[in-house]
Parts: C-alpha cells; sequence; structure tokens
C-alpha cells in the first residue's frame, strides 16, 4: 500500500509513473504492428479501413468500463470495498458483453454500418465479418482493468507492466498466426489478435493481483468502516460520470468516421487514419499514464499538486517536441511507408493531418492531470462537462471543415481533434482550479470522504 503521508521525490514519482508509461508504449505498440501486419496483406486499403472502423465500434461499446481502473485504484480501500466495487464492475462486463453480442447482428451491424456511417459496401461487409473477433474484447477490457487498478494501489505498477508484456505477446503470436498460417484477411486478422491479446492480458492481472486480494479478504469486517459506507447507490454517483465521460469521449471516433465518409478522398482518409492515429497514441502515452500517478500520488490533501503540474509540464514539452521531431522531418515518411506499410501515396496523403496533430501529446498530459485530481477528489461530474465541451468542439469544427471548407477527410479529422482537446482542456482547467482550491481550504481528504456526501454537494 502507498503511504501517503510522506511527501513526494522525484526518484518516487519517476519509480511510479516509468512502469505505467512503459505499458501504454507498449500497448500504443500493438496498433502499428497490427496495421503493419494488415498492410502486408491481401487488400490493404479495404482492411485497413475495415479495422479501423471496427476498432471504433469496439471502443465505444467498451467505453462503460475504461475508467474501472481509475474507479478500483481511488475506492478499493478495505475488504467490504473490494466486494463491493467488484460485483459493480462485473455486472458492468456482463452489461457491454450483451451489447457487443448485439451488435455482431449482421441486420444490427448492416444498419451502424451501412445506413448510420455509410461506409462503402465493400469496407462495411469486411468489418461485419471482422467484428466477430471482438465479442470478448470490452468485458476482458473491464474484467483487467478492474484487477490492474488494485495493483496500481498496492503500489506494484511494474505487475501492470508483466501483465502487458504477456498482452502483446499473445497478441502478436495470435496476429502472425491468423495472417501467415491461416492467410485470414487482415481485418479479421487484426481484430482476432487484439481479442486474444486482451484475454491474455485479463487472465495475467487476474493471477498476478490475487496477493492483494487476499490481504484484503482476510480482513475483518469489523475494521471495514470505509466499505461499509461505500453503497451501490453512492459507487454508481462516483463512477457514472466516469462512464459517461468514456462513452461520450470515445464516440468522437464514430462520429469522426461518419464525416470522413462523406468527405473528399473518403477510402484514402479511412485507410490512413489508424496508421497515423497509432502513431501519434504513441506520443500521447505519457500523457495517458500520468492519470493513475496522479490518483495515486497527488496527496489526501493536494499537498503533491505543485510538484506534479511540474512534472506534467516537462512531460508534456518532450512529448509534443518528440512528436513534432518525427512529424516535420524524413522520419515521418520512413514510419509511415517502410515501416507501417503504406505505399508512397498514401504516406503522402498521411503527411499533413499527422504534423497538424504535433501539439496533441502535450493537451493529453493536462488532461490526464486535471482529471486525476478531479477523480482524487471524487467530483467527476466535472469531467462530463470536460467532454461534452470537446464533442461540440469536434463536431463544429468537422461540420465547418468537411461541409464549407471542403477538407480532404484526414485533415479535418485531424483539425477537429486539435480543436476538441483545446477547448476539453480549457474547460477542466476551470473546474480543477476550484477544487484545488475548495480541498485546500476544506481540509477535505479525497474522494473516501467526498463520495459519501450528497450528490449535490459532489458537483458543486
Amino acid at each position: 500500500m502507498i503511504d501517503q503521508s510522506r511527501s513526494l521525490t522525484d526518484r518516487t514519482l519517476l519509480r511510479f509513473w516509468l512502469p505505467l508509461l512503459a505499458t501504454w508504449l507498449m500497448m500504443a505498440i500493438e496498433g502499428p504492428f497490427l496495421a503493419a501486419l494488415i498492410a502486408r496483406l491481401a487488400d490493404p486499403k479495404i482492411n485497413l479501413a475495415a479495422y479501423g472502423v471496427v476498432m471504433s465500434l469496439g471502443w465505444i461499446v467498451e467505453a462503460p468500463v475504461i475508467l474501472m481502473l481509475s474507479a478500483s485504484n481511488a475506492l478499493v480501500r478495505d475488504k467490504l470495498a473490494f466486494l463491493k466495487l467488484r460485483r459493480f464492475a462485473m455486472r458492468l462486463n456482463v452489461a457491454v458483453t450483451a451489447v457487443m453480442l448485439l451488435l455482431v447482428v449482421p441486420p444490427v451491424f448492416d444498419l451502424v454500418a451501412r445506413r448510420w456511417i455509410a461506409l462503402p459496401p465493400d469496407v462495411a461487409e469486411m468489418a461485419g465479418r471482422a467484428i466477430f473477433f471482438m465479442i470478448v474484447w470490452p468485458g476482458a477490457i473491464g474484467f483487467r482493468r478492474f484487477y490492474q487498478g488494485i495493483l496500481i494501489r498496492e503500489g506494484r505498477p511494474q505487475a501492470v507492466t508483466a501483465g502487458t508484456v504477456i498482452r502483446l505477446t499473445t497478441m502478436a503470436a495470435a496476429g502472425l498466426w491468423l495472417g501467415l498460417g491461416l492467410k485470414l484477411p487482415g481485418a479479421l486478422v487484426g481484430a482476432g489478435a487484439l481479442g486474444a491479446g486482451v484475454f491474455g492480458e485479463a487472465a495475467a492481472s487476474w493471477i498476478m493481483a490475487r496477493r492483494p486480494v487476499r490481504r484484503l479478504l482476510a480482513q475483518a469486517d469489523e475494521i471495514c468502516a470505509y466499505g461499509r459506507d461505500l453503497t451501490s447507490g453512492k459507487i454508481w454517483q462516483f463512477y457514472a460520470p466516469m462512464a459517461l465521460m468514456s462513452f461520450l469521449a470515445l464516440a468522437i471516433y464514430p462520429m469522426t468516421t461518419f464525416f470522413m465518409s462523406r468527405s473528399r478522398y473518403p477510402l484514402e482518409s479511412l485507410a490512413v487514419i489508424p496508421v497515423m492515429g497509432a502513431l501519434v497514441f504513441l506520443f500521447r502515452t505519457p500523457g495517458i499514464a500520468y492519470q493513475e500517478v496522479v490518483i495515486a500520488l497527488l496527496g489526501d490533501n493536494f499537498e503533491n499538486h505543485a510538484r506534479l503540474k511540474r512534472f506534467a509540464k516537462i512531460v508534456a514539452a518532450c512529448a509534443a517536441g518528440a512528436l513534432a521531431l518525427v512529424a516535420y522531418s524524413p522520419l515521418a515518411m520512413i514510419w509511415l511507408r517502410d515501416v507501417s506499410g503504406l505505399s508512397p501515396e498514401l504516406a503522402r496523403f498521411a503527411l499533413v493531418p499527422l504534423r497538424i496533430l504535433f501539439i496533441l501529446p502535450a493537451t493529453e498530459v493536462f488532461l490526464a492531470f486535471m482529471r486525476g485530481h478531479l477523480v482524487k477528489a471524487g467530483r467527476t461530474w466535472p469531467l462530463v462537462g470536460g467532454v461534452a465541451a470537446q464533442i461540440a468542439a469536434v463536431l463544429g469544427t468537422l461540420l465547418l471543415t468537411v461541409g464549407p471548407l471542403r477538407f480532404v477527410g484526414a485533415t479535418a479529422a485531424a483539425v477537429a481533434q486539435l480543436a476538441g482537446y483545446a477547448v476539453g482542456t480549457v474547460i477542466l482547467g476551470f473546474s480543477v482550479g476550484r477544487v484545488v482550491r475548495d480541498i485546500r481550504a476544506a481540509g477535505t481528504p479525497d474522494a473516501s470522504e467526498v463520495i459519501s456526501e450528497p450528490l449535490a454537494e459532489t458537483v458543486r
């Protein structure tokens, strides 16, 4: 268990953050690996586009369980809290798996892919076959993130890294077997490899969390004051805004796909977005990893706020600078063409939107920093306001760039994504400023007390 009574040192911060960064970097490798594999199989343009669509839909379905890691990190404080949150998490996993089962029904998928998203017929047909491989995806994501949150709270981020190594190994082996052995179409290879990898990581996370779970279960009910007070209603009060935020945030991807399919050069745009997104994601990982660091190390009275803020600025500058170095140098073409396997034409097509997004990693760091503060304080409703503003900015930008300005689809998507992140960062900044002032003035410890207050007080 992390001792939050001790002041945070740079050494402790790095030791905690680096394994989580390594975890996200390895997860970021998964996208380029599969995109490169698909690009080298038959009909790469169609299969890359179908794979990107399937991933977007998978992200939407898994949205309610994504922040289960943050929830278990913040709330699993004793035996009763563990049992109650585990029951909550498992029910949520069953629900998202049921949604995925419904989505793979051909008439339902045709309604979504052909009528709502308006995909080209060949892309829709391939995506409809590939999505069957994603049935286990959302439930396995929720399962492993619940146990990963416990590992992080116990001060064992290295165990999360080990689980990701297992995920990548399983994913790579499955992808090579499906693509080179069974010679399946590329979209099916990508979806099947992802499903296998996540299932393997979920099993590994459960096994590695058995020791802290045993310690929790050994506690006497009498000492579990926090868990006794943590009712199902309070869990929903804490988690519902986080789930809604994830759902709304991930809805940006199919919304963007909808506009790209109606833009100039729709097929080329749909084909390069997964490759370009995978590269940008590599440089977003420092920020994504930072949210759990903030939750775990911020301190009961936000005493480590200044140190974590200073570190966030350093990480943001380094991440954005590194992506700019790649995007505005010959390294971009090397990655897009030689590593990812795009044709020279598609690689050049991706350059402009890639260069637009060079600042995105910096905004990711600041968003993670602010979201961590809000989760730690138990004030999760402002997260919804931030992502709602982000969606409004993305939608408005897409309406303008795809409509009157007639941008190429991939370029319009890049501009819209950057605009959304910028607006979301500004909105959350105001909320976090108020939270920091309130916490310091009132001496409110953290989510363990805040979520026991009435909802109106929590979101004030």
